[in-house]
């Protein structure tokens, strides 16, 4: 069996649920600035023009400043809610994201279990903001060795450059190690899997619900469930 000594956790949608914690920091902020109710149909039209946003972070296509604001910009806009409001509203919304906490699954307690075979890091393209107090409040902080937050490395996954700094860094902490021992695990194809292809490094692919894998990136590992990752690096 193959031997790691590298894991890199993504945290939103791997590690944390965010689909949830999304859902409950957008109404509240609704509540907290008085514009109304957001409804389910309202919410599905923000993730979507979210994921568009951020994936056009991804491919390097927008600051990240340009699409904190601009995805609530627009989306004000398609509802007629004072688009003036996006930036309060961005402020509010990234403490109250920080400040949900849901896991899946069992993730919190997988990694306590690695933590004596494996160096453990997260790495993400949330905010420092968000991510730093998501750490904190979740205990990650206190579990993982480390964590490598796109807002302090200077570059957003999947390029290259963000891996490069995070392996610098971590060469320094823990000695060398060779690419082919260490392995990210992520739930998106264009930013974890992409950006493990661009690394060099082996790609795990955590896709609970079964999505097609459409895009031209490597996938060596699929996971429906965290808990897989004990058979396949053979912890029993």
């Amino acid at each position: 069996m193959k031997k790691y000594k590298l894991l890199l956790w993504d945290i939103d949608g791997t590690i944390l649920n965010f689909e949830e914690a999304e859902r409950f920091a957008i109404r509240k902020g609704f509540a907290t600035l008085g514009i109304g109710e957001c409804t389910d149909a309202m919410l599905a039209d923000y993730v979507a023009i979210n994921k568009r946003y951020w994936k056009m972070l991804e491919r390097g296509e927008m600051t990240k400043p340009a699409i904190l604001e601009g995805r609530f910009h627009e989306f004000f806009e398609r509802y007629g809610i004072d688009t003036s409001l996006a930036e309060e509203f961005n402020a509010h919304y990234q403490v109250d994201l920080g400040d949900t906490i849901c896991f899946h699954e069992n993730a919190l307690e997988l990694i306590k279990e690695f933590k004596n075979d494996y160096k453990q890091y997260a790495v993400t393209n949330g905010t420092s903001l968000a991510q730093h107090r998501k750490l904190e409040r979740s205990g990650l902080a206190d579990v993982l060795d480390g964590y490598f937050i796109s807002d302090e490395v200077g570059y957003e996954k999947p390029n290259k450059q963000f891996f490069d700094l995070a392996f610098k860094e971590i060469e320094s902490q823990i000695g060398p190690f060779a690419l082919d021992e260490v392995m990210i695990i992520g739930d998106s194809l264009t930013s974890d899997i992409l950006g493990g292809n661009n690394a060099g490094i082996t790609t795990c692919w955590y896709n609970p619900g079964a999505a097609m894998n459409d895009l031209n990136v490597t996938v060596d590992i699929e996971l429906r469930s965290l808990n897989e990752l004990k058979k396949i690096l053979g912890i029993h």
